[in-house]
């Protein structure tokens, strides 16, 4: 990967982050918003910039059949389907600025089990490896029953380094609940190529939101949310049917709704793998820009590609004007 890049040394590992500060971490304040709202109802906010009429703009990665990233393409190899009906595409093109990572980890007390945490430490320390120091941003987030901002957003990547000796993982999960918020506190982020990585177990046992509510917060602004469960072998969902279900459930579906994906990490080789394609997928979205429909609300939108195998990763809807009480 081209430009300069944080590392650390594989000493360092046991000195990663959330030190003891994460104790003292201010809570975010609640808003109205984080009420749970019903299934059907949208959620305001429509992501939109101004160019002479307003354009609805989203962030797609485009694969081929063997699952590798194409990145030559044009408007006219995109069509994109909203509410059903084709509509024209403005604009598609790779954005070339920085990088806007948010990490958000599962501070509950399950993850003081089986090494849990140590895994999510370990898998942020190989995702801020490949960011650019002093170009690329990233902020630490943490959550239990509610959310902690721990470090805000710096491109001076070596303040998110710490220590984690006094640092004790416990409380209830709210996983749901905290991705709402974390996203909320992004909108107004001017970085284009952002995405919020939530390093967790996966077990959710106090959010109010559902998954599908989540995933129009975060669809909403834009915002892929890549879930990272660091489970040990026995709760790998991919191997075992007493897995965590959530993990092919739930939280799947909410990181795909929002252009996103979820990931697996069992070990040291997988959680390596995991940060190069998250960072690596930042680096080549495609920025699609095309005009909203006419009617206001939440639209399901689909963005294909003309060519014959290739694959679109992006978000699945947006909201048009004023939703209808």
């Amino acid at each position: 990967m081209s430009g300069r890049t944080w590392n650390v040394g594989s000493g360092a590992l046991c000195a990663m982050f959330l030190g003891a500060t994460v104790l003292m971490a201010t809570p975010v304040a609640q808003q109205q918003a984080d009420k749970p709202a019903a299934p059907q109802t949208p959620i305001a906010g429509q992501p939109t910039f101004r160019g002479g009429v307003d354009l609805v703009t989203i962030r797609a990665i485009v694969r081929d059949g063997k699952g590798r990233p194409i990145t030559n393409l044009t408007a006219k190899d995109f069509e994109l389907i909203d509410n059903g009906a084709s509509v024209p595409i403005q604009a598609a093109e790779q954005d070339s600025g920085p990088v806007g990572l948010a990490l958000l980890f599962d501070i509950s007390g399950s993850m003081d089990i089986d090494e849990r945490f140590s895994r999510a430490r370990e898998t942020s320390y190989f995702l801020l490896s490949g960011l650019r120091n002093r170009e690329d941003e990233a902020a630490i987030f943490a959550f239990d029953s509610g959310l902690h901002v721990v470090q805000p957003f710096t491109t001076e990547l070596d303040r998110l380094r710490g220590s984690l000796s006094s640092f004790s993982p416990w409380g209830m999960t709210s996983i749901h609940d905290a991705i709402a918020s974390a996203s909320r506190s992004m909108d107004a982020r001017a970085t284009k190529r952002r995405a919020l990585v939530v390093l967790t177990d996966g077990f959710d046992t106090a959010s109010k939101l559902g998954a599908a509510e989540v995933s129009r917060i975060a669809s909403s602004i834009d915002l892929p949310v890549y879930l990272v469960a660091v489970v040990p072998s026995i709760d790998d969902p991919r191997e075992h049917e007493e897995g965590n279900r959530a993990l092919v459930g739930d939280l799947a579906d909410l990181a795909r709704w929002t252009g996103g994906e979820l990931f697996v990490a069992t070990s040291t080789p997988e959680a390596s793998t995991i940060a190069r394609q998250v960072v690596s997928e930042l680096r080549q979205q495609y920025l699609i820009a095309f005009p909203p429909g006419p009617k206001p609300g939440w639209h399901s939108i689909e963005v294909r590609v003309r060519r014959k195998g290739y694959s679109v990763q992006a978000r699945g809807g947006y909201v048009a004007g004023n939703p209808a009480s």
